[in-house]
């Protein structure tokens, strides 16, 4: 029963923290957890999903398979997947192979695109005339002056 040959399954929901509770510390495990109420501080790593529902708060740093967020983060993850749905937001950086961002959801911070394998960084050839940069023009003020009569 409480065989270590067990393979994780990162789809099976191991810990949830319920809407009512508070939590603060280091958590790890196989398979996924699901955040309904607050996690103040602290560390998240899994295997699996970490899924943050709407109405929850986590100020974390996360390290997982892929993290859904409908609520609120403040924090770093590091993930192959993040998912910031419609009306989840989200503060700080972003590390990830696949990102998905829903019409309305917020992200302010840094987010960092990564792949398995590291990207060398685009360079030009030399000799290659560096690209230009067209500036447009700032549109004219359409406000008329007030008429004095």
């Amino acid at each position: 029963m409480f065989s270590k040959e067990r393979k994780p399954d990162p789809d099976v929901i191991d810990v949830t923290i319920g809407p009512r509770a508070s939590f603060s510390g280091d958590l790890r495990c196989d398979g996924s957890i699901r955040i309904d109420g607050v996690m103040e501080s602290g560390r998240l790593e899994t295997l699996g999903n970490v899924i943050i529902s709407p109405g929850a708060k986590v100020m974390a740093t996360i390290n997982a398979r892929t993290v859904s967020i409908s609520g609120a983060f403040n924090g770093e993850i590091d993930a192959l997947r993040v998912e910031l749905l419609e009306g989840g937001r989200a503060w700080g950086k972003i590390k990830v192979a696949s990102f998905l961002l829903d019409e309305g959801a917020y992200l302010r911070g840094e987010l960092v695109m990564q792949d398995e394998t590291p990207a060398e960084p685009f360079v030009l050839p030399r000799g290659t005339a560096p690209i230009p940069v067209v500036e447009t023009p700032a549109p004219a003020s359409t406000a008329e002056a007030p008429d004095e009569g």
